[in-house]
């Protein structure tokens, strides 16, 4: 009796660390979301021009600078998570977060300041690019160190679910200004605003929340086992096969995710020709049911393994990803446009759902938070992050189908590292340490 009295309360210590790890990193992302959200509406402010691809696509440069802030965050974040702890690390970087948010909500515009307006708007972007590149590693980290060690991808899954909740959490912010509060002239006059200064708001509520996590097992023990030899880059460098594992399965799956994600909502603007209200609801009824597909693929690779998971998303995304935006690109019905996103990331959850756990089980814990973070940083800023401005350029010079070559190509590569890699469900240094 006392034995499932304290299962049970470990058990909901273990519930209340994964929902309140959870809820962070929600926030993060929904500041982070935020700006990709509301370009639509601010590119006008901070950069004055005629061509309202041009616009865009300027501001898609900012967003791809703040990406190249991420490797420098996730090195940072990764440390401090391996040195000083998971719940430290990610509690500095939901307040840089905060910090970034407020910057943007108060920015001057172009016609007020100039220049220094785009100034501004790229500081505050790099600043969330520090925070989101370390929030990252430390939070997989700590979601797979606390999960029970049937239930991982299960578990970890939630970071995806809470990364694709902080933008939908931006999106039906923006739904709500466009359908009830505000005019279209309103929001692109000061109503883009609001949602950074929500994001501000939140983070505090984050960093409350994270203030009373406890510390994952694993990295308690592995401190006192290695206090004399701390986390570091050359400590880092003894796992080049992991390190390139990690950029191997990054590559294809993040340039497909933004891809759908992010770059998604312009696409349905710029290329499709939608309006803007309808591009909204698109892409927040499609990433909603997304959302929730997670914890289900999540759950499944529990059961069959991550491995299939991942060969799934390699082959389809290979086969599929030309013909699908091709036939985006030229439909004039909002609800196939619909059905042809959901499509494309219901193929995307098989990288999605587990990319979280299978790096983290490949890493011993006293070089987890930075294993994980850095080679996916890195990854990240030099694809992921780019994938708006390429896209954007290649439509600007006529050549909007090289884009979906390009894609095809990258998740091509992955597929190769999938064929050729372990299942980390079998082979996971996590089942050697100690959980929650």
């Amino acid at each position: 009796m006392h034995d499932s009295k304290q299962e049970a309360a470990i058990s909901k210590k273990r519930l209340k660390a994964i929902i309140g790890g959870s809820i962070g990193n929600l926030v993060e992302w929904y500041d982070w979301y935020a700006y990709a959200a509301f370009t639509i509406y601010f590119s006008s402010s901070f950069f004055p021009d005629d061509n309202h691809t041009v616009q865009l696509l300027k501001t898609a440069a900012i967003f791809a600078v703040g990406f190249f802030m991420r490797p420098l965050g996730g090195y940072v974040f990764g440390l401090l998570g391996d040195r000083v702890g998971r719940k430290k690390s990610m509690m500095f970087s939901v307040l840089l977060m905060s910090f970034g948010s407020l910057l943007i909500a108060f920015a001057p515009t172009y016609h007020q300041v100039g220049v220094w307006a785009s100034m501004i708007l790229l500081l505050a972007r790099l600043l969330q690019g520090l925070s989101v590149g370390g929030e990252y590693g430390v939070s997989a980290t700590y979601l797979s160190e606390m999960a029970t060690p049937t239930r991982r991808g299960f578990y970890s899954s939630f970071q995806y679910v809470t990364l694709i909740g902080g933008q939908l959490l931006a999106l039906g912010i923006q739904l709500l200004m466009q359908k009830v509060l505000l005019s279209d002239a309103e929001i692109k006059d000061w109503g883009w605003r609001i949602p950074f200064l929500i994001g501000a708001i939140l983070a505090l509520i984050a960093l409350y929340l994270r203030r009373h996590l406890q510390e994952t097992k694993a990295f308690e023990t592995q401190e006192q086992q290695f206090q004399h030899a701390k986390a570091s880059l050359a400590v880092l460098l003894m796992y080049p096969r992991e390190l390139l594992t990690v950029v191997g399965l990054t590559l294809g799956g993040t340039l497909a995710f933004y891809t759908y994600s992010t770059y998604m909502q312009k696409f349905l603007v710029n290329t499709v020709e939608l309006s803007n209200e309808d591009a909204t609801l698109i892409t927040f009824l499609a990433l909603f049911i997304f959302a929730c597909l997670q914890p289900v693929f999540g759950l499944l690779s529990d059961i069959v393994g991550r491995k299939p998971l991942l060969l799934g998303f390699g082959i389809l995304g290979t086969l599929c990803t030309y013909p699908l935006l091709s036939t985006l690109q030229n439909t004039q019905d909002k609800w196939q446009a619909f059905g042809l996103i959901l499509f494309s990331l219901m193929i995307v959850s098989g990288y999605t759902s587990i990319n979280a756990v299978v790096k983290a089980e490949l890493f011993p814990a006293r070089i987890r938070a930075l294993g994980v973070g850095l080679p996916y940083a890195l990854t990240v800023a030099l694809f992921g992050g780019s994938a708006e401005y390429l896209a954007l350029w290649l439509k600007d010079i006529g050549h909007e189908n090289y884009f979906y070559g390009y894609i095809t190509g990258c998740i091509a590569i992955s597929l190769f590292v999938y064929l050729f890699m372990q299942d980390t469900k079998h082979t996971s240094i996590l089942d050697k340490e100690p959980n929650g």
